[in-house]
């Protein structure tokens, strides 16, 4: 073949390849930026490794100090004034400081509770609690038909409640990253719970900081799987603005027509 016989370009190959190339490539592409999407919404809506890191470091001052020094008071000064130094640099930085909030507020009820019965293990009573809870609701949810997952990232994807009757592999997809959270904390509280009653502050403290990030990453994960291989959500937003300017348009068509023909 000589040089004038190849393809010289991308627009060459497809015109060579015929549509049907064209059209599969255009698809993996939109996949791939589907993805990409999901991924981004995904990180903004749990907190991405920032959020992480303001869920771990309370917790993982705590049970340091109290391993070093047996200190409850101490200690629980230490985790709450962390907690509210993290508020404080969202604040001055004007970031989101929802995820920090919720850090705070699960400290404080911590401290409230080590602080009111004298045992350093009651600090982590609260949020084991809440994650009981959250599994419980996970579940509850994906069996009642409106996943919480989906309640939790319909806005982030600005399709608001659009999957539950316009949207229907969608709401798939998030009843079985709802399952996945569910059950994903429920197995973290069936190791915890018997580790509180059984095993000491000390060694309690350190087997939930290391249960914190790999059950998150890994519903995290499973949610990105399924919302990546679902429909792409329907932008509500779009839909709104759409209608918005269509009635303007037609209200202007209206008024032009008024004036064309004032006798009308």
């Amino acid at each position: 073949m000589t040089s004038l016989d190849k393809p010289t370009s991308e627009t060459d190959q497809t015109h060579l390849t015929g549509p049907q190339h064209a059209g599969g490539k255009h698809a993996a592409q939109q996949d791939t930026a589907s993805k990409a999407v999901t991924e981004a919404a995904l990180f903004e809506a749990f907190g991405g490794v920032r959020g992480m890191v303001e869920t771990v470091l309370p917790g993982l001052l705590f049970v340091t100090i109290f391993t070093i020094n047996k200190d409850l008071h101490i200690s629980a000064i230490a985790a709450l004034a962390v907690s509210l130094a993290l508020v404080a640099v969202r604040l001055i930085r004007r970031d989101t400081v929802k995820h920090a909030f919720s850090g705070v507020f699960g400290v404080a009820f911590g401290v409230v509770f080590a602080m009111m019965t004298g045992n350093a293990k009651d600090f982590y009573l609260p949020g084991m609690l809440y994650t009981l809870g959250l599994a419980v609701a996970y579940l509850g949810t994906a069996a009642a038909g409106v996943p919480l997952i989906g309640l939790i990232l319909g806005p982030v994807f600005k399709e608001n409640l659009s999957w539950r009757t316009r949207n229907p592999g969608r709401k798939k997809a998030y009843t079985k990253a709802s399952y996945a959270w569910g059950l994903i904390l429920l197995a973290k509280c069936a190791i915890l719970f018997p580790l509180y009653w059984w095993a000491d502050t000390t060694q309690f403290g350190w087997v939930l900081i290391a249960l914190k990030i790999p059950p998150f990453l890994l519903a995290v994960y499973l949610t990105w799987v399924f919302l990546a291989k679902a429909p792409p959500p329907i932008d509500v937003f779009a839909e709104m603005e759409a209608e918005e300017q269509a009635e303007k348009d037609r209200k202007a068509e209206q008024a032009a027509a008024a004036l064309r023909n004032p006798e009308a």
